[in-house]
């Protein structure tokens, strides 16, 4: 009997070098890759030479999309899925289809191709404690920001999320408001890009860095004291 099977591939978050020879692998087998973006995925597979078929699944695929993702299940198709960039199912529309296709049937293997997290590689080098954390994704862009941030601030244990450049200033400004003086921060900017840079010291220290609104951020706090 054939294994029905979906791969949840981590892919480069900068870096192509960083993608594992399994995750190549895994791509070139497979019967058909799920991407956020067909146009960003295929120009990681040009590079390493794979030739699977894609087909695009994101946060707003309809619920034919996933009919269809679980008929070629059913078919015994070995699919992958991939995030633009990083590890699927972590900000990410992949955690639903898990949940779809574990309700559709259990007996469907769901496999973790581990590589590149843009959180695991910023709180490997923030120099908190990182034993326990607490991962927020974005913070909200109007409604409940605030509240976002004071759950940032109340965390007893190091707290790490991501932010656009379009609001990094501004989520730093909130985190200068409300959190103390000697509250440490962590900035990391493009991990693992040409322009890789990391940032650290208090809220109000890291704006007066005037730091480049350009790029992917991720911010680690590090737990109240």
């Amino acid at each position: 009997m054939e294994t029905k099977k979906i791969s949840f591939v981590a892919t480069p978050i900068g870096n192509l070098g960083d993608i594992s020879i399994r995750a190549v692998e895994t791509l070139k087998l497979a019967d058909v890759i799920l991407c956020e973006d067909t146009r960003v995925t295929k120009k990681l597979l040009h590079h390493f030479e794979v030739e699977t078929p894609t087909k695009s699944y994101h946060q707003h695929s309809s619920e034919k999309k996933i009919l269809e993702i679980l008929t070629l299940l059913d078919e015994g198709k070995h699919i992958v899925l991939v995030t633009d960039a990083g590890t699927p199912g972590i900000s990410d529309p992949g955690n639903v289809l898990v949940e779809r296709i574990v309700a559709h049937d259990n007996t469907i293997v769901i496999e973790p191709i581990p590589g590149p997290s843009a959180v695991i590689s910023a709180l490997s080098v923030c120099g908190f404690a990182t034993d326990s954390f607490l991962f927020l994704g974005f913070p909200p862009h109007k409604k409940k920001r605030k509240q976002f941030f004071e759950k940032v601030e109340d965390a007893s244990y190091t707290t790490v999320f991501y932010e656009s450049p379009y609001r990094i200033t501004k989520a730093l400004t909130a985190l200068a408001e409300i959190t103390s003086n000697t509250r440490k921060l962590c900035v990391c900017r493009e991990i693992t890009k040409k322009f890789e840079q990391t940032y650290r010291g208090t809220a109000k220290e890291l704006l007066d860095m005037n730091i480049p609104e350009k790029g992917e951020f991720v911010v680690v706090c590090e737990g109240k004291k």
